[in-house]
């Protein structure tokens, strides 16, 4: 591994004196040659959506895994998916160092996520990497801090604040922006309600298992690597593959499932991509150390009062998503209206007022939601290093409050727990070497 990382890191050395935007981009033909292309770290489940496998905007060139069996399927898979034959890279330290991969889509577990966007941002590779952006608020911070310094494209994969109905909501979340930016709500603070209730699923189904037995590890199997920064455990099939979301190390259950997928619309719709929640308070069973449970319910509390409550309980099923200050409130669309529900003092807004009255608000302001249109222009993807860490942010406090099992309270400039060194262990946890290095410098 050592003597790996060295050839890699002298490989990137050599490299940094060209320009950080990708040749193809300079020259930019269309011809194969001077497409832009890109890699797979990670050949799970997720790795065959259609943002990664078969995305058809660059060219996929070569995909790596630490399971053998799965690089194997993955060469056939992306040949049938009209590819051709492409690189099947012995791990991702060989994958970045190849100066003819322009964009590293990291599809691994999220325990992953942030040494390997650090050490493909340092390799000059742009960044397409999978929900959650990071398991912890210090992971999150060094990846935004790299990536800009490298002068990175990063795009975080998860899109509801741009594109596409918000789950169970019924809507875009561009009608529910609209509402906030218009001030129908009042001038205090919201109250955010997520749960069953307003259409959203915890997925409580990820968790992992207590006392598991030690088993062989696989041949094709390279479980170290699997590892990479996370605490040694003796191998067993279930912390891998399609279960590691149900153990602390590697993921935080529904949590780490979906929190991002849910925060981040959220933290958009609410005009809060630059700030985080000022204290985090929870309610819920106490949690292994080792295995993620569920919870009852969380409450983020914003420097203005603003609270977003996460229900897992279905105890508030009842609310509305959004209640205002002056006490208007937003509920997700019905089976009988064209678009979200309004509800006042005076009772429910008809569909044909709620639809006039959004047809006469300002468009949100535009985003680029092409992400390789970010990768030739060099301009930031809507869901970018920095305000995919906010959003981030926001579910790793919940992740904290609930292994320390109560609240605590959080500065967003400094990014620390305030006087709780217990919490800000959990912010700011430790890595195994050779990854710690990699990862901090």
């Amino acid at each position: 591994m050592t003597n790996t990382r060295r050839s890699f890191m002298k490989q990137i050395a050599a490299a940094s004196c060209f320009s950080i935007a990708p040749a193809r981009v300079l020259f930019g033909a269309d011809t194969p040659s001077n497409q832009l292309t890109r890699a797979l770290i990670g050949f799970g489940g997720i790795a065959h959506s259609e943002n990664h496998l078969p995305y058809k905007g660059s060219r996929l060139i070569g995909l790596c895994d630490p399971d053998q069996l799965r690089v194997k399927s993955g060469l056939a898979e992306a040949e049938k998916k009209g590819w051709g034959k492409i690189k099947g890279y012995k791990n991702f330290i060989e994958l970045l160092a190849d100066k003819d991969v322009d964009i590293v889509h990291i599809c691994t577990p999220p325990h992953w996520h942030g040494c390997m966007s650090v050490m493909a941002a340092n390799a000059n590779k742009d960044i397409w990497c999978e929900k959650p952006m990071t398991r912890t608020v210090g992971e999150g911070k060094r990846v935004m801090e790299v990536v800009k310094a490298k002068k990175r494209i990063f795009r975080l994969n998860t899109w509801f604040r741009f594109q596409g109905n918000f789950y169970g909501f019924g809507t875009t979340v561009k009608p529910i922006r609209q509402v906030v930016e218009s001030g129908l709500l009042g001038k205090g603070p919201i109250k955010c309600t997520f749960g069953g209730g307003q259409g959203f699923s915890w997925k409580f189904y990820w968790s992992g298992r207590v006392n598991l037995p030690v088993q062989a590890v696989p041949k094709t199997f390279d479980w170290d690597m699997w590892l990479g920064p996370a605490p040694w455990k003796p191998y067993n099939r279930h912390r891998t593959h399609g279960t590691f979301r149900g153990y602390w190390d590697y993921d935080g259950g529904g949590l780490g499932d979906m929190a991002q997928h849910y925060l981040d619309p959220l933290q958009y719709l609410l005009c809060k991509d630059d700030t985080s929640p000022v204290k985090v308070d929870y309610i819920g069973p106490k949690q292994h150390p080792d295995v993620v449970g569920r919870f009852d319910r969380f409450v983020l509390t914003y420097a203005d009062g603003t609270e977003v409550i996460l229900d897992g309980d279905n105890s508030l099923k009842d609310e509305p998503l959004l209640r205002g200050s002056n006490g208007v409130c937003v509920y997700k669309k019905a089976k009988n209206t064209s678009t979200l529900r309004i509800k006042d003092n005076t009772g429910w807004w008809s569909d044909e007022k709620v639809v006039k009255f959004l047809a006469g608000l300002p468009e949100p302001a535009p985003q680029i939601t092409d992400f390789m249109e970010s990768v030739r222009t060099r301009k930031p993807f809507a869901l970018n290093e920095t305000n995919g860490f906010r959003s981030c942010t926001m579910f790793n406090l919940t992740i904290v409050a609930e292994r320390l099992g109560r609240g605590f309270r959080f500065d967003p400039v400094t990014l620390r727990a305030v006087n709780d060194e217990a919490a800000d262990r959990f912010l700011y946890q430790s890595m195994r070497q050779p990854w710690a290095k990699e990862m901090w410098g």
